[in-house]
């Protein structure tokens, strides 16, 4: 499975060229989207060559009481990350982010856009990451059978997009994601389980413009790849956002309500804890300026 993804990968970074100069009259849609992610996850859209973007992902925790003012005194998570348009199809970024200490970096390419004259309906885009978790040694299990490599993880994603009017757009997006190491659990009968190395999951979002530079966002994802018999306290959970974004040419200031804490892609996917039917959610802000 992982080769047959690693070929697929290979083939439409081959083949995107030849796609991309068969209709040079045809015009690519703009402002499908305000950045290059929506909340959480990536968007169909790179840079410009020469832009630069720089992210800035803040988690509150969990909303509680009064105490602890909803969640603004808690533990919070964050991550800060700069993006850099290679050409106008490839955009490359790096970033480091609080939780488990994670060190990202990260490339898309835009192998198809959406056309103004509708002869390429959506756009099609490829999004990949490989993150270091730079957490003591000690964090990894036994010291014996500690590596290096099990500090990575991976994360590929295909995202199909399409800007329906000046005010709706929807994408969705398979993805794929490898861990080194993953938590494993042995109870009294000897009985193993835990968490798989390899995992599939979906992502589906929107944003729809009210007025101005004014927009509501949503998005949902689902891990697909059922765990080894995890307890329910250890399920990994869906996690689900309701986001209200204030865009300009160049900036973007989104504030949202939501029930996971982690930033990274595939940390979400597996290791969200937050039962969103429970009524588990945080506040979060990002804040993103391009230049």
């Amino acid at each position: 499975m992982k080769k047959s993804l690693a070929i697929l990968s290979l083939s439409f970074i081959m083949f995107a060229p030849a796609f991309a100069q068969a209709d040079n009259t045809s015009e690519p849609v703009m402002d499908m989207f305000t950045a290059s992610s929506l909340i959480e996850n990536q968007t169909a859209t790179t840079l410009y060559k020469g832009m630069k973007e720089m992210q800035i992902q803040h988690r509150f925790s969990l909303i509680e009481n009064i105490k602890n003012l909803y969640g603004i005194y808690g533990s919070a998570n964050s991550r800060i990350g700069l993006n850099y348009g290679i050409t106008d199809r490839l955009t490359v970024g790096a970033g480091t982010s609080k939780d488990y200490k994670l060190q990202d970096i990260n490339w898309k390419y835009a192998i198809l856009q959406q056309t103004t004259d509708n002869k390429m309906p959506v756009s099609f885009t490829y999004y990949g990451n490989m993150v270091l978790d730079a957490r003591p040694d000690d964090s990894f299990g036994p010291e014996a059978s500690y590596r290096f490599i099990h500090r990575l993880s991976y994360f590929t994603q295909f995202i199909v997009a399409r800007k329906f009017n000046d005010r709706l757009s929807l994408q969705v997006a398979p993805s794929a994601m490898y861990f080194n190491l993953v938590p494993r659990f042995t109870d009294d009968q000897s009985n193993d389980t835990g968490y798989k190395n390899f995992n599939l999951g979906i992502h589906a979002g929107g944003r729809y413009v009210l007025f101005g530079s004014h927009s509501l966002m949503i998005e949902y994802n689902q891990l697909l790849t059922k765990q080894d018999d995890l307890a329910d306290a250890q399920d990994p959970k869906p996690s689900l956002t309701f986001g209200w974004e204030i865009g300009t040419p160049t900036h973007a200031f989104q504030l949202f309500v939501t029930n996971y804490s982690s930033i990274i892609n595939q940390y979400s996917l597996l290791y969200n804890q937050n039962d969103m039917t429970n009524g588990k959610y945080l506040f979060g802000f990002n804040i993103i300026a391009r230049f």
